[in-house]
Protein backbone atom coordinates (compact mmCIF):
# COMPACT_ATOMS: atom_id res chain seq x y z
CA UNK A 1 0.00 0.00 0.00
CA UNK A 2 1.48 3.30 -0.75
CA UNK A 3 0.01 6.09 1.94
CA UNK A 4 1.98 9.29 3.07
CA UNK A 5 3.57 9.37 6.35
CA UNK A 6 1.47 12.65 7.96
CA UNK A 7 -0.42 13.62 10.85
CA UNK A 8 -3.92 12.00 8.81
CA UNK A 9 -2.28 8.45 8.04
CA UNK A 10 -1.26 8.31 12.01
CA UNK A 11 -4.66 9.37 12.94
CA UNK A 12 -5.67 6.30 11.16
CA UNK A 13 -3.97 4.34 12.81
CA UNK A 14 -4.61 5.13 16.08
CA UNK A 15 -7.83 4.84 15.48
CA UNK A 16 -7.66 1.56 14.22
CA UNK A 17 -5.40 0.99 17.79
CA UNK A 18 -8.77 2.23 19.44
CA UNK A 19 -11.30 0.00 17.91
CA UNK A 20 -9.43 -2.82 18.75
CA UNK A 21 -9.07 -1.65 22.33
CA UNK A 22 -5.96 -0.79 22.15
CA UNK A 23 -4.24 2.57 24.06
CA UNK A 24 -1.91 4.24 22.32
CA UNK A 25 0.47 6.49 24.53
CA UNK A 26 3.92 8.46 23.30
CA UNK A 27 6.06 8.43 26.59
CA UNK A 28 9.88 8.55 26.72
CA UNK A 29 11.48 5.06 27.77
CA UNK A 30 14.48 2.67 27.47
CA UNK A 31 12.73 0.49 24.69
CA UNK A 32 14.97 -1.03 22.70
CA UNK A 33 12.71 -1.80 19.64
CA UNK A 34 11.78 2.08 20.56
CA UNK A 35 7.79 0.88 21.55
CA UNK A 36 6.48 -1.57 24.49
CA UNK A 37 3.22 -3.55 24.60
CA UNK A 38 1.23 -4.36 28.17
CA UNK A 39 -0.45 -7.25 26.52
CA UNK A 40 -3.08 -7.31 30.09
CA UNK A 41 -3.96 -3.56 30.11
CA UNK A 42 -3.89 -3.77 25.60
CA UNK A 43 -1.95 -0.54 26.19
CA UNK A 44 0.84 0.31 23.02
CA UNK A 45 4.08 2.70 24.09
CA UNK A 46 5.41 4.26 21.50
CA UNK A 47 8.68 6.30 22.01
CA UNK A 48 7.28 10.11 22.04
CA UNK A 49 10.60 11.22 20.84
CA UNK A 50 9.96 9.65 16.98
CA UNK A 51 8.69 11.75 14.42
CA UNK A 52 5.49 11.06 12.44
CA UNK A 53 7.28 8.92 9.63
CA UNK A 54 8.70 6.52 12.98
CA UNK A 55 5.62 6.47 14.85
CA UNK A 56 3.73 5.28 11.89
CA UNK A 57 6.43 2.49 11.06
CA UNK A 58 5.86 1.59 14.90
CA UNK A 59 2.34 1.43 14.82
CA UNK A 60 2.63 -0.67 11.39
CA UNK A 61 5.23 -2.76 13.24
CA UNK A 62 3.01 -3.17 16.07
CA UNK A 63 -0.11 -4.07 14.42
CA UNK A 64 1.80 -6.94 12.31
CA UNK A 65 2.21 -9.00 16.01
CA UNK A 66 -0.80 -8.20 17.22
CA UNK A 67 -4.31 -10.88 16.77
CA UNK A 68 -5.92 -8.75 14.83
CA UNK A 69 -9.96 -9.29 14.44
CA UNK A 70 -11.08 -7.32 11.06
CA UNK A 71 -14.85 -8.17 12.43
CA UNK A 72 -14.25 -5.30 15.31
CA UNK A 73 -13.36 -2.58 12.98
CA UNK A 74 -15.21 -0.10 11.12
CA UNK A 75 -15.85 0.08 7.34
CA UNK A 76 -12.91 2.23 6.93
CA UNK A 77 -10.35 0.72 9.30
CA UNK A 78 -11.16 -2.53 7.66
CA UNK A 79 -9.73 -1.36 4.15
CA UNK A 80 -7.08 0.47 5.72
CA UNK A 81 -5.85 -2.96 7.46
CA UNK A 82 -6.74 -4.99 4.48
CA UNK A 83 -4.54 -2.53 2.33
CA UNK A 84 -1.98 -2.99 5.00
CA UNK A 85 -1.90 -6.88 4.93
CA UNK A 86 -1.45 -6.83 1.04
CA UNK A 87 1.59 -4.77 1.53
Amino acid sequence: MSFKYNNYTLKKLETLFEELDYTVLYEKGSFQSGYCIVQQRRVVVVNKFFETEGRINTLLEILGVLEVDPSRLSEASQKLFKNLSQS
